[in-house]
């Protein structure tokens, strides 16, 4: 009687072990619930003449979670100032190769001497006599 109650006791114990395990015979595939992303509610149009969506494009309500984030962190597109634009205008566009050019090894590269490398090895100072001269 000892020896059943013993025995019943470890299947039992090892059966509810069993099912806190990942893998094996009882284990299951879970979902990965960082990819579990929620649906935009379905919304009644108030325009009723509009024409109904056409099958498998995109609603436009949905959008991906990383581009929300992205949008919820550091907002759009920030307004350009003046200065900016103006100096953007006046640069003009870009060739769309210039990146390959540049990092070619047949790119002629102007050696500046030894004044700036003076300049950018300079110790930064406090600013006490620094002067800004507006022209105009």
């Amino acid at each position: 009687m000892r020896k059943a109650a013993l025995i019943a006791t470890v299947v039992t114990g090892a059966s509810l072990l069993s099912a806190c395990s990942s893998g094996g015979l009882l284990g299951r595939a879970r979902p990965d619930e960082f990819a579990v992303q929620r649906q935009a509610p379905l919304v009644v149009p108030p325009d009723f003449a509009l024409s109904p969506p056409s099958p498998g494009a995109p609603r436009p309500q949905d959008a991906e979670s990383s581009k929300q984030a992205l949008e919820a962190l550091f907002g759009g597109p920030a307004k350009r100032s003046e200065v900016e634009s103006d100096t953007i205008s006046r640069a003009g566009d870009a060739a769309p190769g210039i990146r390959s050019s540049v990092g070619d090894p047949q790119t002629n590269v102007v050696a500046k001497g030894d004044l700036i490398q003076t300049i950018i090895a300079a110790p930064q100072g406090d600013g006490q006599y620094a002067q800004a001269v507006v022209p105009g």
